[in-house]
């Protein structure tokens, strides 16, 4: 086995999404740019999307890392939207987009086109956090576009797999497809909830950092497994877990809480930064079967494909939006009257991604009686410029719409005090057990100790009110910027006496990572109390 392209396309997908932080342009897209433009390098390998690798291997870590980094509380507070839209958009992109290509192309079958219209329909839940993140969305349009892009693979994997069934000759019918969603969906949920608390059990009760770090990994693919063995929705049952996992993260150790998190960043940083430049790399494999359709004809199909695509979502999100609050006087006084720029920034986040691509590569080669699948090159093309407008198109001017949509942006000063309040609140109920502790015998301290206690909670108490002051007029920082300065040098300065004592050979190495790492923690802690 050949690792080498693996290992390009690992170090040069995240060599590039480094890059892209210096540039206004998300990362996402200059990935996708960076693959088209590599494809056609002499020397370079044919990057072929496996299914067999991407939705079981790439799709439940990318799931599970942005499942426990939403909040299952306003996932729960905007369910209505987000329902309409991973599964009342879904089936009715999969329909319009079906319909469409049925009428454009000459020769497709309405079922294959279904086909197609089932691939294409989901928004990608990568490329919909991705640039989420980049632009600053509002916390309620970001929750359900990324709530939506959570849930959303299972509808169109299961439409997918009844239209697949009708092209193939298995018999599917309407009764059955119904059947099928509701055993998928009700299937992964139930596991999810099977699986959760188990999974947490022995995540807090794990004493050793590592192993507890090693189950954090294997929970996403256990998951997902799992469900899958028993013909359910492995993506809806890693989203369970993970939103579960994500709300009681605070009951874990504080020493696997850290590891986690950087083992997490890590590994959604190396996946997107590869899944975005496949993409990309994917157009020779495409092009090498569109025989036929090559030229005029095949851009043609492309644009309307995308048109369409994009023109369905509008369709869909604004009744979504205004028809149940004309429908219900409950949701008129419980909700906030939305504009029309919400929506519309809705519509237009529907960036397509991987998934689409993966649905599309496991399509098979032949039906019922040996026969070749109806158009496969087609819907292959199709897809992967579907995926590339969306991405390019959309997400190239997503940022733009958004500024000059003029969304307000959020209040620090509110948010700065909310924490100070919540901190406050928090110090004072430490206090009274601190004096409750203090109170026993059994606890008795220097009281030296026990001050510096008490000022470690009035240190935290007021870091946050300190922030609200004035800038330093002569350098411009920030006083939470002036702390991490100061606390820097100061532990660097540690820092530097320690390595020069171990060189001396006045302590070993084994020390020394040991003070080390209690430098790094006092280090990260006055990080976080400055903001």
């Amino acid at each position: 086995m050949d690792v080498m392209p693996l290992l390009l396309l690992v170090a040069g997908s995240a060599a590039i999404a480094a890059a892209a932080r210096r540039t206004p342009v998300p990362a996402p897209l200059l990935l996708v740019a960076a693959g088209l433009a590599v494809s056609y390098v002499p020397g370079v390998p044919d990057y072929t999307l496996e299914p067999d690798v991407v939705l079981p291997l790439l799709l439940p870590p990318l799931l599970y890392t942005s499942a426990t980094d939403s909040s299952y509380l306003d996932l729960r507070a905007q369910l209505r939207p987000v329902a309409l839209l991973s599964v009342g958009y879904v089936l009715f992109s999969t329909l319009v987009v079906g319909w469409a290509a049925y009428l454009l192309v000459p020769g497709l079958p309405l079922t294959a086109a279904l086909v197609l219209g089932a691939v294409v329909a989901p928004p990608d839940a990568v490329a919909a956090t991705a640039v989420a993140r980049r632009v600053g969305l509002p916390s309620r349009i970001t929750t359900i576009l990324q709530g939506e892009s959570l849930l959303n693979d299972a509808t169109a994997i299961t439409a997918y797999k009844v239209a697949l069934a009708v092209v193939v000759g298995e018999g599917a019918s309407w009764a059955g497809g119904i059947e099928e969603f509701l055993v998928a969906a009700v299937g992964g949920v139930a596991t999810g909830l099977i699986l959760m608390a188990p999974l947490h059990w022995l995540r807090t009760h794990l004493k050793e950092p590592l192993l507890q770090n090693t189950l954090s990994l294997l929970i996403p693919f256990v998951a997902y497994a799992t469900a899958e063995q028993f013909h359910a929705s492995g993506v809806l049952a890693v989203v369970v877990v993970a939103l579960y996992l994500g709300h009681r993260a605070w009951e874990v150790d504080f020493a696997t809480r850290l590891q986690e998190d950087a083992v997490w960043k890590m590994v959604a940083f190396v996946l997107e930064s590869a899944v975005f430049a496949l993409i990309g790399l994917q157009l020779p494999v495409v092009l090498k079967g569109l025989g036929a359709y090559e030229g005029v004809d095949a851009a043609w199909y492309a644009l309307a494909v995308f048109l369409v695509v994009v023109a369905a979502r509008f369709l869909w999100v604004y009744p979504a939006t205004f028809l149940p609050r004309i429908v219900s006087a409950r949701i008129r006084a419980r909700e906030e009257n939305p504009t029309w720029r919400g929506p519309f920034v809705v519509a237009w986040a529907g960036m397509r991604g991987v998934v689409s691509l993966a649905i599309a590569f496991s399509i098979p080669l032949t039906v019922e009686g040996h026969e070749p699948f109806p158009h496969r090159n087609l819907i292959l093309f199709l897809t992967f410029t579907t995926v590339i407008g969306t991405l390019v198109v959309q997400g190239l001017t997503l940022p733009p719409l958004i500024r000059l949509l003029k969304f307000p942006g959020p209040d620090a000063q509110a948010a700065t005090l909310a924490e100070a309040n919540a901190q406050a609140q928090a110090s004072r109920v430490a206090e009274e057990r601190l004096d409750a502790l203090l109170a026993d015998e059994r606890n008795a301290l220097p009281p030296p100790l026990a001050d510096r206690l008490r000022q470690v909670l009035e240190r935290r108490r007021n870091a946050v009110w300190e922030r609200l002051g004035q800038a330093n007029p002569v350098t411009g920082e920030t006083v939470d910027d002036t702390y991490r300065r100061l606390s820097r040098e100061m532990i660097g300065e540690e820092r530097a006496m320690f390595v020069r004592l171990r060189d001396a050979r006045h302590i070993d190495d084994e020390m020394l990572r040991t003070l080390l790492r209690r430098l790094d923690l006092e280090e990260a802690a006055a990080y976080r109390e400055a903001g």
